[in-house]
């Protein structure tokens, strides 16, 4: 046959944008292409034993390179298994490119087997969902659908390339894709009128999230707050947006109810918004979340995030770093010494109160030493000793993060993220994910015991493709999360505390993660006792192997009601 196919073709386009990594599942309506895969030994196809880990895998691989990052999944039931971490990935502004096939175009009326509207059901999960129809336009698409990903706002896009569409000779050119610049700097006028509001402020508070992550504007962000003397707080991120051992930076506001945020949006007379969008939760707050006079600007390339739900009174269409560099040129111009000096006590202030907090904080932690069950403060404490400092952190841990990013607190761009959008599983895919971006460093995964067993799949994959990632399981025999939940429901609705749901329960039967792991290929250990805390560290940090380690922690469960209550 002359030429070369499009099974062909739409590899060669993918390596000529740099995309070198497939992540993926099989199916049948692949097989053209994944056959021809062997002819591009360049390509690395990354096997995962279900669609979800292809996905999450490939969206930590993008976040640690920040850059777009290929997935393949199968038709309708493959599409089905992966549209919760799609909608993860999309939450989180990962550029996943995501191909999947189909039978072919010449059977779309005939509702045969697997057939189902494949455009429709990634649309909702996407930032653009198409399927090719001419053997003409498959380069075209695959280009246009990867510089849709790759421009802020960043996101996963589908693009679906039925079989005999691929089949067919394919004549198009293959050229790297045109991904446009968005260093867009803002109007003078605007950034000196920023500058004013912010400066005439008592009590000025910054809210900032991935946009200023992706833009790479911490130095700028960090110059501004300190200019300020403003508190700063991430609101919807999952990568660094500032050094958290920064006596400015705050944490986050919270990602599950608005009455608990409130207190902070409340509590400016300046309200600087940059790179995200104001407020994430699952129960937001319906009322103006902040005080009465107030003065709120936002800045973020994403037009749609500003004023979306909550009153703006300047808004900026810009870059996150451009704007605040030129934010903090005009502030250093028009500030004065009063200013200066008052910024600087606000500095101290609001570092000292931080610095009291978390020595509060490591105080109680230090009553847990020597006790069991154990605590996540006291493995986390010895894990800081032990990790060198480029060590790079996929946080899964849900309500153990706290003690995690207490004595591992993040610092470096690139090297700690955290699940987002909700789904859950990400913990341990996503850091295979990381570490083949980083083959150098150590990574770490952590999640919980309900989280891990939604991709514990994805161990075999490490292994199959020398992944040295570790992984940690904060294995408390429940859905943690969701028993605090629902303290707050009983709470906000006045009913008396009572036995929360038996599915919250995880208790039993118990699950042996390390013997999990090793069935899995990967070598593992069970961690009950403190005094077995640095002998599994130390094994853990050995080599550049994969290792979980399972760690029994602290955790509200009541075996013995489990078993009495699902008994048959």
């Amino acid at each position: 046959m002359a030429g070369k196919t499009g099974n062909q073709k739409i590899i060669e386009q993918f390596l000529a944008d740099g995309m070198d990594h497939m992540f993926g599942n099989p199916g049948t309506v692949e097989q053209g292409f994944l056959d021809a895969l062997a002819e591009y030994p360049e390509m690395k196809y990354i096997l995962t034993l279900q669609e979800t880990i292809a996905v999450m895998a490939g969206d930590g691989y993008a976040r640690a390179t920040q850059k777009p990052t290929l997935v393949q999944l199968h038709s309708s039931p493959g599409i089905g298994n992966a549209v919760g971490a799609i909608y993860q990935a999309k939450r989180g502004h990962a550029p996943l490119v995501v191909i999947g096939s189909d039978a072919g175009v010449k059977y779309l009326n005939m509702d045969a087997q697997m057939a189902n509207d494949l455009v429709g059901m990634m649309a909702p999960v996407t930032k653009f969902s198409t399927m090719v129809t001419s053997s003409k336009s498959v380069l075209r698409t695959l280009r246009r659908a990867i510089k849709i990903a790759s421009t802020p706002p960043m996101g996963p896009v589908y693009v679906c390339l039925p079989m005999d569409i691929l089949d067919e000779i394919n004549d198009e050119p293959v050229f790297p894709t045109s991904i446009p610049s968005t260093r867009v700097a803002p109007a003078n006028e605007l950034i000196i009128q920023t500058a004013e509001i912010l400066l005439a402020a008592k009590k000025p508070v910054i809210f900032v999230g991935d946009g200023v992550a992706y833009s790479n504007a911490i130095p700028e962000l960090t110059k501004v707050s300190e200019l300020l003397g403003a508190e700063v707080y991430g609101v919807e991120f999952g990568d660094l947006v500032m050094d958290n051992t920064h006596p400015l930076y705050q944490g986050s506001t919270g990602h599950m109810f608005g009455e608990f945020s409130l207190p902070i949006t409340q509590k400016g007379d300046a309200n600087l918004i940059v790179g995200t969008y104001m407020m994430p939760e699952v129960f937001p707050g319906l009322d103006d979340i902040y005080a009465p006079d107030a003065q709120v600007i936002h800045i973020d390339l994403n037009a749609y995030e500003i004023a979306k739900n909550h009153r703006v009174d300047l808004g900026i269409v810009s870059d996150p770093k451009l704007s605040l560099k030129e934010l903090a040129d005009a502030i250093e111009e028009l500030i004065t010494d009063e200013q200066k000096e008052t910024a600087a006590a606000r500095v101290k202030e609001i570092g000292d109160l931080k610095a009291e907090k978390l020595a509060k904080e490591k105080k109680a932690d230090l009553e847990q030493v020597g006790k069991s069950p154990l605590h996540m403060s006291q493995f986390a404490s010895v894990l800081a000793e032990k990790l060198t400092a480029d060590a790079i952190i996929f946080d899964e841990a849900l309500t153990n993060s706290p003690p995690v990013t207490r004595y591992i607190p993040p610092t470096i761009p690139g090297h700690y993220f955290a699940t987002r959008g909700g789904s859950l599983g990400v913990g341990f895919p996503g850091a295979i994910g990381a570490k083949m971006a980083n083959p150098d460093k150590t990574v770490i995964g952590f999640s919980g015991d309900g989280g891990s067993m939604y991709t514990i799949q994805a161990l075999w994959s490490a292994v199959r493709h020398n992944t040295g990632a570790k992984f940690v399981v904060c294995n408390n025999g429940s859905y943690k999360l969701l028993q605090l939940n629902i303290d707050v429901y009983w709470k906000e609705r006045e009913i008396q505390g009572h036995n929360q749901p038996l599915p919250f329960d995880l208790s039993y039967p118990a699950i042996r993660f390390d013997l999990l792991a090793q069935s899995l290929g990967v070598d593992a250990v069970r961690v009950e006792k403190e005094e077995d805390i640095p002998a599994a560290i130390d094994r853990m940090l050995a080599d550049d192997k994969p290792f979980l380690i399972d760690l029994v922690l602290e955790g509200n469960y009541k075996t013995d009601w489990v078993i009495t209550n699902c008994a048959q």
